[in-house]
């Protein structure tokens, strides 16, 4: 079971009111971190819920290793780490009491084991001096923390994290992907985001979804790299943005000391005043957005 591959194949959901969230979803996830990046409402949450068997797919499969995860539920719980968007707490309850409590509803029954689990992990997402405060303190990094720890409970082989930086300050955001990044590289760790650095920072594999579909897939890295000497920079005024966008391919534009900087994708030089920039994963996501809006349309 550990190195134990996740892969998912032709995965459809509905909602009724007719909200197609997941549409032919199709992935092989290696173990390590695995980013899934989207904007809100790509479907995301849906597949995590899936995989998390919170919720029934329509059709399709999902196989962790040799376990069924749509027909195996049990199973794949017993190997499971889930923390998900909205992850609450009891803010009455201080860490150790939870933890302990979350411990032996994942089967962690020996009182003495039990206790050196919950030492173990409070220490491992350095909550250990905060053992005591109850959570309604906590900071939401403080929270997100001990979130991954009851993840981490039984020594997971798939641990899936859903949107966990969003809504951090940035020392708490830095201080949370460290950890991430020290989780085994044995098991299957799904990150879900729309935040494009989490992904960068963190993962060496991902997928682009959107509208429920994978539009794109590889190492980060990789796909950065097939967009150099593709991407081009421009600072305008903001009344020359519509002029652009019907000119260029724009894939990104902000606000930066009152004037407009613009990125576009062209696969050679498009003038217009333009100069080349080293591209980044921002690039990429944006430029498969965009790429799938004109297709659909």
């Amino acid at each position: 079971m550990p190195g134990a591959k996740l892969t998912i194949r032709d995965l459809h959901k509905t909602y009724p009111g007719g909200v197609k969230a997941l549409q032919g979803i199709e992935l092989d996830i290696e173990p390590g971190m695995f980013g899934l990046l989207g904007p809100n409402g790509a479907g995301k949450s849906s597949l995590m819920r899936t995989i998390a068997t919170l919720q029934e797919p329509d059709r399709g499969s999902i196989r962790l290793g040799d376990i069924d995860v749509l027909t195996n539920k049990d199973a794949v719980r017993r190997v499971l780490g889930y923390l998900p968007q909205d992850f609450g707490v009891y803010p009455g309850v201080d860490a150790v009491t939870l933890l302990t409590h979350f411990a032996m509803l994942k089967g962690i029954t020996a009182p003495k084991d039990r206790k050196s689990v919950v030492e173990a992990l409070l220490n491992r997402v350095n909550l250990w001096q905060h053992r005591k405060k109850k959570l309604g303190g906590y900071s939401g990094g403080m929270r997100q923390r001990f979130g991954i720890a009851q993840a981490l409970l039984g020594n997971p082989q798939l641990i899936i994290v859903d949107e966990p930086t969003a809504g951090l300050d940035p020392e708490e955001r830095g201080r949370f992907l460290n950890l991430l990044s020290e989780i085994g590289e044995q098991v299957v760790v799904l990150l879900s985001t729309h935040i494009v650095e989490d992904v960068a920072d963190l993962c060496t594999n991902m997928a682009i979804i959107a509208s429920g579909q994978v539009l794109q897939t590889g190492a980060p890295m990789g796909a950065i790299d097939a967009l150099r000497g593709k991407t081009w920079r421009k600072v305008i005024d903001k009344a020359q943005l519509d002029e652009h966008k019907a000119a260029h391919t724009v894939i990104s534009t902000r606000l930066v000391g009152g004037r407009t900087v613009i990125h576009a994708f062209c696969e050679a030089d498009p003038g217009d005043g333009f100069e080349p920039v080293s591209p980044d994963l921002e690039d990429v996501y944006f430029t498969t957005l965009h790429d799938a809006r004109a297709e659909a349309a």
